[in-house]
């Protein structure tokens, strides 16, 4: 289906509105008591899985081009980064504005003790020069650096899984389905990489 500008700005926004229902939906139900027993952590998580959700989707769109031969798809890769940084940063205010209530001494007492947080830290840390740097000015501004600078996703992915791990205690289902759809499109791009490499060595040798 071919679509004019008007059409994929139409698309774009539909996309828009769906990543952004996550949010509104968690507002919403902590708005009207909705969380259970403890609304904090359930926001705190709910916004945690979105950010790697938004970070596994952002991170499909690649194999999907490669697998389908569209480029259409990563039209969206900047927006789907874009959410997974903004359910991260919601998630990380969560627990500095509501689990320790602003408190800087509190999260530097937490923090050594506990390895997911130092782990889910770096992950924010990672996440921040790949959303300051989105922009298509950016982009050009940045040429070929650009693209190696955005390989830091993949880091992103692996330490927002080890993050997970770390923080879940008892059920692990959660973080295994993460680590094998991380695993399987990480997975896709070492394939291509290295047939790319064995194709050329094949013209070289010839």
């Amino acid at each position: 289906m071919q679509l004019d500008k008007k059409g994929w700005a139409v698309l774009k926004m539909a996309v828009f509105l769906l990543g952004l229902a996550p949010f509104l939906l968690l507002t919403d139900d902590a708005v009207n008591d909705r969380l259970g027993a403890n609304p904090i952590e359930a926001l705190h998580f709910g916004f945690g899985d979105w950010a790697l959700r938004f970070l596994c989707i952002g991170l499909a769109l690649t194999p999907i081009k490669t697998l389908t031969g569209q480029n259409k798809p990563m039209r969206f890769r900047r927006m789907m980064g874009l959410f997974a940084f903004f359910y991260a940063t919601l998630h990380l205010l969560v627990f500095i504005v509501l689990d320790l209530s602003l408190s800087w001494q509190a999260l530097k007492d937490e923090v050594p003790k506990s390895p997911y947080l130092l782990m889910g830290l770096l992950t924010y840390l990672l996440l921040i020069p790949l959303a300051l740097t989105s922009t298509k000015n950016m982009q050009k501004r940045l040429g070929r650096s650009w693209i190696k600078l955005h390989k830091v996703v993949y880091a992103a992915g692996l330490t927002a899984l080890v993050h997970y791990f770390w923080l879940v205690k008892k059920d692990y289902t959660g973080p295994l389905i993460y680590a094998g759809v991380i695993g399987v499109l990480l997975g896709i791009r070492v394939v291509v990489y290295y047939r790319k490499k064995v194709k050329l060595l094949y013209f070289e040798s010839r």
